[in-house]
């Protein structure tokens, strides 16, 4: 299925976003186009954001087929690159309130790492809330949402393809994860 104008167009605005670029270390190189990020095989800064509900399930969002990177992946957390302006923390939850329409739940911060595959090189800030309110998809990135508990994630995860940089993100910080 193809992805629609409205997908193509936010597609092509967000490759001319710029973003954070930094070295193997997290420091600070400037900012450059996400395309050419991408393109050079450079190092951006990414945030996730896994979101529970209240009895622990996980918020599981698929992607639309317009992502550049894991197209109709199901992915473990909100999140997206950390402009050249902002902190870690700005971004997850600027992120947050775009992609699921969550806005004003504290966030916690777990930590960083650093996720290298070929197209995806990312230093990544990972943090957690809970939440039992209402979503808000922002439809040019995400085509639906669902809750899983644990257990569900990992059968999943053997069957449907999911975004192996948020997979290692629960893996590292989230204990009831670390099977995957």
């Amino acid at each position: 299925m193809p992805c629609t104008a409205a997908e193509a167009a936010h597609r092509a605005a967000s490759d001319r976003e710029i973003i954070a670029w930094v070295d193997e270390q997290d420091r600070l190189q400037g900012g450059l186009p996400r395309a050419e990020l991408r393109t050079r095989g450079l190092i951006g800064r990414g945030t996730f954001v896994v979101l529970f509900d209240g009895q622990g399930r996980l918020c599981a969002q698929q992607r639309t087929l317009s992502k550049a990177v894991y197209p109709g992946y199901w992915d473990a957390a909100a999140g997206g690159m950390v402009q050249v302006d902002e902190s870690y923390a700005l971004s997850a939850e600027r992120e947050l309130a775009e992609e699921l329409g969550v806005t004003g739940v504290p966030l916690q911060d777990h930590g960083r790492f650093l996720f290298d595959a070929p197209g995806n090189r990312l230093w990544c800030g990972v943090f957690s809330a809970v939440w039992d309110g209402p979503l808000t998809l922002q439809a040019e990135e995400i085509s639906q949402v669902c809750f899983v508990h644990p257990d569900e994630l990992r059968r999943r995860a053997l069957d449907e393809p999911w975004c192996p940089d948020s997979l290692e993100a629960l893996r590292r910080y989230f204990p009831q994860f670390a099977a995957l």
